[in-house]
């Protein structure tokens, strides 16, 4: 794998875990609008249980990927300010051949 491959898979990466970072998020509100739902007539102790339950794992798991996602975004950026040289050539040599 050259340079610019290893780059535009490491760029997809973070696309991929700034997604999962959104998804999780999404979740969190969603549990959170339920909850609320449940507070505001329904009281079930299930839910309330069983949902709280559920808000704290998924937290925990924005949590995580947060850390990985700016972890691994880093690297990213370490990556391609080493490489510069080499990835803008490539783009370069990319965007030539794809004119012929």
């Amino acid at each position: 794998m050259d340079k610019l491959q290893k780059f535009e898979l490491m760029n997809k990466i973070v696309r991929e875990l700034e997604d999962l970072q959104n998804s999780q998020t999404a979740l969190i509100e969603k549990i959170g609008k339920i909850e609320v739902d449940n507070m505001n007539g329904l009281n079930d102790s299930y839910l309330e249980k069983n949902l709280g339950t559920m808000h704290g794992k998924i937290a925990e798991n924005v949590d995580s990927v947060t850390e990985i996602f700016a972890h691994f975004e880093a690297q990213r950026d370490e990556y391609a300010e080493k490489n510069s040289a080499a990835i803008a050539a490539a783009e370069a040599a990319a965007a030539l051949e794809a004119l012929k």
